[in-house]
């Protein structure tokens, strides 16, 4: 957690517990109307984690929370459904659902384990079926979502995350473009927006330039 204080660390802790219960309060209404499921997707601690230790992160918005949770739990369905053999199944489905948030813009690590609870979670869950994700993880994950929003505009935290403006570019300044080309040349995924990594260098050039200009 790079710039993250005592204070920024005791809000998240703060804020993940009450996300989960607010999830889990969420999830006594399903449970009223289907008594055999659970309240609670354990997968969901997970995705607290990130909405709010990390609001920031790419991984952590509201589509990817949500869409991602869904999403894989109805892929763990449909393979359960047409893949007999647990073990396989389970791979398959984590692989498919990866393969599914990626081009929907919905990546959530979270996620493939919500994947896995379709496939060998309890009996209720897997008998189920398509339930499971319309019912428990929409409301599980869109109660976290919005417990993360009310929590975050409290404690003056940018969630869903935007932006902060990046300063004039300097003289010697990088530009989006060199930052993205960078991006390409290592062949690597990084939990950064590129506009997030642009606004953090030209911040940090900016410092330099004062600490130049002072002789410090």
């Amino acid at each position: 957690m790079a710039g993250a204080r005592l204070n920024d660390r005791l809000i998240a802790c703060l804020g993940a517990g009450l996300g989960v219960f607010i999830a889990a309060v969420a999830g006594l209404g399903v449970q009223n109307m289907w008594p055999a499921l659970p309240f609670l997707i354990a997968p969901i601690g997970a995705s607290a984690v990130l909405v709010f230790a990390v609001p920031a992160s790419p991984l952590a918005q509201p589509w990817p929370v949500f869409g991602g949770n869904v999403l894989s739990a109805a892929v763990g369905v449909t393979v359960a459904h047409l893949v007999p053999d647990q073990m396989l199944a389970v791979g398959l489905a984590v692989a498919v659902a990866i393969l599914a948030m990626s081009l929907l813009r919905c990546l959530h690590p979270p996620s493939g384990a919500v994947a896995v609870t379709a496939i060998i979670g309890s009996d209720a869950v897997i008998a189920a079926g398509y339930m499971y994700p319309v019912t428990l993880v929409a409301a599980n994950s869109a109660a976290l979502v919005l417990a993360g929003y009310l929590f975050h505009l409290i404690s003056g935290h940018s969630y869903p995350h935007r932006v902060i403006e990046t300063p004039a570019p300097l003289p010697t300044a990088l530009f989006r473009e060199d930052i993205e080309l960078a991006l390409a040349h290592t062949n690597e995924t990084f939990d950064i927006s590129p506009a997030d990594l642009e606004t953090l260098l030209m911040t940090a050039e900016s410092f330099a330039s004062q600490r130049r200009s002072t002789g410090g």
